[in-house]
């Protein structure tokens, strides 16, 4: 929370400090609107008069005082802060050729506070892990969004890089692509997040080319990627898995009817691509959705 709340002004953190931080997983600010605090089970209102000039001067501090040079990720509607944590970015939209270039008049930020919980991935290993060949099996992790999928995906690559003696599975390479620095948090070199002894990570670069790029230099046993949706996510997937190299991701989506109808990730099931689907419930609560040998 200290990297979060260094961004705020004092009489806010002031405000914020007499709350309970450890629950807290994201902090809303929206201009001449109360700031609320959210965990999984409540919200917490905090009457603070925020203005659109608050606003600008918060996100002022969040890009060093250079908003231009952070422009990119601003117009992809999120920063991603040292330690992992995303701030979502409202505002005016202005678009050229069906992309946006640029948001004025901000007026909404969400602080998602990213946390590593070791061991929350205990009841979702017996799904993933192939024990007969010291493998996964090639894994999708759904669930809406805010529900945690990265914290679990995180968890589940630490455990398998390193190895899990209870169950006798040998530690394996893993390689992840971690576009928006969530999942490793790698602040100039250094990782800041646990994901084991044997796992490579490439940052800041889009997904479908970071998989092809990891897979021809640092030879991967598995792939890991955070919130694939694109075609060319897909298609990289693809070309990862007939390589040999088995994958697990994770996407936005509530059900298996969902992914049936998406036009993208049913790509996944129709070519029999992905062997287990995983749902992660708002509870927290995983189920198993969809197995490959049993359909």
């Amino acid at each position: 929370m200290e990297e979060i709340l260094k961004y705020f002004p004092e009489s806010l953190k002031e405000k914020i400090l007499s709350s309970n931080l450890e629950l807290i997983e994201e902090i809303r600010i929206r201009a001449n609107r109360p700031v609320i605090l959210k965990n999984n089970q409540k919200e917490e209102i905090i009457n603070y008069p925020i203005s659109i000039e608050t606003i600008l001067q918060i996100l002022q501090k969040i890009c060093d005082n250079s908003i231009y040079s952070y422009q990119n990720q601003i117009c992809e509607g999120f920063i991603t802060l040292k330690g992992g944590h995303r701030v979502g970015i409202t505002g005016n939209a202005v678009i050229k050729d069906e992309k946006v270039v640029n948001l004025n008049y901000i007026n909404s930020l969400n602080f998602r506070i990213a946390r590593q919980i070791l061991n929350c991935s205990n009841i979702a290993i017996p799904f993933i892990i192939n024990p007969y060949h010291n493998q996964i099996y090639n894994t999708l992790i759904i669930s809406p969004p805010g529900c945690g999928k990265t914290t679990l995906l995180r968890d589940i690559i630490r455990r398998i890089s390193t190895g899990i003696p209870e169950i006798n599975f040998k530690g394996i390479t893993v390689g992840v692509v971690d576009e928006r620095g969530e999942i490793a948090a790698i602040d100039k070199g250094l990782v800041q997040n646990d994901l084991g002894l044997r796992t490579d990570i490439i940052d800041n670069i889009p997904k479908a080319i970071g998989m092809k790029m990891l897979i021809r230099s640092m030879a991967p046993k598995v792939i890991a990627a955070d919130e694939i949706g694109s075609k060319e996510d897909i298609e990289a997937i693809e070309y990862a898995i007939t390589s040999g190299v088995k994958g697990i991701f994770t996407a936005h989506s509530n059900s298996i009817e969902d992914i049936k109808q998406n036009p993208i990730l049913s790509e996944l099931i129709l070519k029999n691509t992905i062997e287990k689907i995983l749902l992660l419930d708002f509870n927290r609560k995983i189920h198993l959705i969809y197995d490959k040998e049993k359909t």
